[in-house]
């Protein structure tokens, strides 16, 4: 089937001087830390934070753990459904740019890392709150994440994409609090010791849907695994530079965000089930509000339902029944 969707990229620095666009999802890590009294240092923080995890990965040939520095992109993708001239943002993710002061070259990095969606707020704070309203066993949608996945692997092979970006999107995740994850004796100089989860989870299942695997690495410095979504072949089609910018972007966010995991006073051992009331743990010098984002994840939903969903829906059921990789 012939469609008209067509995507537009657009690209912001994420740098202490950032402030949100209109249409950025409220809950997304980076704009969450940029709004409020505290906006300026929080992002100054988030961004040393991130810088001297680079320095403390890539250690060869970096004495003074200074030679490199992060900088990010935001890449917000709009889609455009029957030439109509209305564009939704249906994806944004963060793009990393590594600085090497040594040798004044600017190296690129790895485009995914965080990944927002109104369409997944649309499916998780939504359809799956509607579909098992008054069901006594949770359960999940026919063809649930099959619209997003298909959206998603649609961009990906788009001329757009290919245009803008050199690899393909690696996406990082925190783990699963529900599941139990298994030290292996896989060891990555970059990436760390390999784990295995006790089962899949839902996010596994919905990422899935969009064509990507999953592997769960805890790399050297960190106290817990973290979730690296990708296609291809995650160990050799990235450079230990590209890797490095992606954990230690991705880890920043997450020690601020969930810290009771990975910003915990204990390293994840052999057997390690994550808890998110764990105590013994440090909260980093940066505002962050939780609450505001479970709230805005339910607005979000419903945005896209009223401006996405509904609107479109019978081009995008036709759309996704025809559509093929």
């Amino acid at each position: 089937m012939n469609t008209d969707f067509t995507f537009t990229i657009n690209n912001v620095c994420l740098d202490e001087n950032y402030h949100p666009a209109d249409n950025t999802r409220a809950t997304t890590n980076f704009a969450n830390l940029a709004r409020g009294e505290s906006r300026q240092q929080n992002l100054r923080n988030a961004l040393k934070m991130i810088n001297n995890s680079f320095n403390a990965l890539a250690y060869w040939d970096n004495p003074k753990a200074d030679r490199y520095s992060v900088e990010l992109e935001i890449i917000s993708v709009g889609m455009d459904i029957e030439n109509s001239g209305e564009s939704f943002p249906s994806i944004e993710v963060l793009k990393t740019n590594i600085v090497d002061h040594q040798t004044n070259e600017r190296i690129e990095g790895i485009v995914g890392n965080n990944f927002s969606s109104y369409v997944r707020d649309y499916d998780f704070s939504i359809l799956l709150g509607a579909h098992n309203q008054g069901q006594a066993q949770f359960s999940v949608p026919d063809n649930f994440g099959e619209l997003h996945g298909k959206i998603f692997k649609y961009f990906v092979n788009s001329n757009a994409y290919k245009q803008h970006f050199k690899k393909l999107p690696v996406i990082c995740l925190s783990v699963s609090d529900n599941k139990t994850y298994h030290r292996t004796d896989n060891r990555h100089p970059v990436l760390g010791f390999e784990y295995q989860p006790n089962g899949s989870s839902l996010t596994e299942q919905y990422f899935k849907k969009m064509g990507l695997q999953v592997r769960y690495f805890m790399p050297p410095n960190s106290v817990a695994p973290l979730a690296f979504y990708f296609f291809g072949d995650l160990l050799n089609d990235y450079s230990n530079l590209e890797l490095i910018s992606t954990i230690s972007t991705m880890e920043t966010f997450q020690k601020i965000y969930r810290p009771e995991i990975y910003n915990a006073n204990a390293v994840a051992g052999n057997c390690y089930q994550p808890n998110l009331q764990n105590k013994d743990h440090s909260l980093t010098h940066i505002v962050y509000d939780r609450e505001e984002r479970s709230k805005l994840a339910i607005k979000q939903g419903k945005y896209a339902e009223e401006h996405f969903i509904k609107p479109y829906q019978a081009v995008l059921e036709q759309w996704s029944a025809n559509y093929a990789v």
